[in-house]
């Protein structure tokens, strides 16, 4: 068998102790390091795109990306945000469906693909990774569950803090330790939290009015998180 050995190798992937994959018994995690491909994509390039066919899954080695969906007005809805480690495209896979979202790269990023077959073999033939996907699966109803929910009873301003804090979870900070690791534009953020980008724009503003946030252009600094979680309404 023909091993990867460059910085691609999945013995070099940064997430090889945490990507659901490499839960897998190492018979397949040598499979899939043996048969994956792996591509750069540009910020603002396209991985898949909406109602196409699912060939295999797909692994992020570094970078970010969203998912997004076409409402029937032709109006785009982030369904996810994923970063380094994230597994995507599996729940088309699995249901024999579309992809219901496009993913694009929200930054440089580069994506392990792994076949449909080994990945599905695998799936059959391990339990363990099995049971790792189904616990994903989960943990994406849950979130999807709870946003319904949001989305139904929590005001605008305290979704937008949320939403914050929720990106911050996600992507993190850069050095300086309160600036967010990615740059949304006002629509995207708009799109997350669920609103009209103007109450976005609007709402932003009345924080960094208040000290909450400092904006940059796409750069949004946290100056108090603790405050964000007040107004979020949450209990952690």
């Amino acid at each position: 068998m023909k091993h990867t050995t460059d910085s691609t190798g999945c013995q070099y992937c940064d997430h090889r102790l945490t990507s659901v994959l490499c839960k897998a018994r190492s018979e397949y995690i040598d499979a899939f390091n043996d048969q994956k491909i792996s591509n750069q994509y540009k910020k603002g390039q396209l991985i898949f795109s909406e109602g196409t066919y699912p060939f295999g899954v797909y692994c992020i080695n570094s970078g970010k990306i969203k998912l997004s969906h076409l409402g029937d007005d032709g109006k785009e809805q982030i369904t996810r945000l994923l970063r380094g480690g994230d597994v995507l495209g599996y729940r088309a896979l699995l249901s024999g469906d579309r992809y219901s979202a496009s993913a694009v790269a929200l930054e440089d990023t580069q994506v392990c693909f792994i076949p449909k077959d080994l990945f599905v073999k695998a799936l059959k033939n391990d339990p363990a990774l099995s049971f790792e996907m189904m616990k994903l699966l989960s943990q994406e109803l849950h979130k999807a569950e709870l946003k319904i929910t949001h989305l139904a009873q929590k005001p605008v301003r305290e979704r937008l803090a949320e939403t914050l804090l929720f990106i911050k979870e996600t992507y993190g900070f850069e050095e300086d330790g309160i600036t967010l690791s990615v740059k949304l534009s006002r629509e995207e953020i708009a799109n997350l939290v669920g609103t009209a980008t103007e109450s976005t724009i609007r709402l932003l503003s009345e924080f960094k009015k208040d000290g909450i946030i400092d904006l940059d252009g796409k750069k949004i600094k946290l100056m108090k998180p603790a405050a964000l979680l007040t107004i979020a309404n949450l209990q952690d």
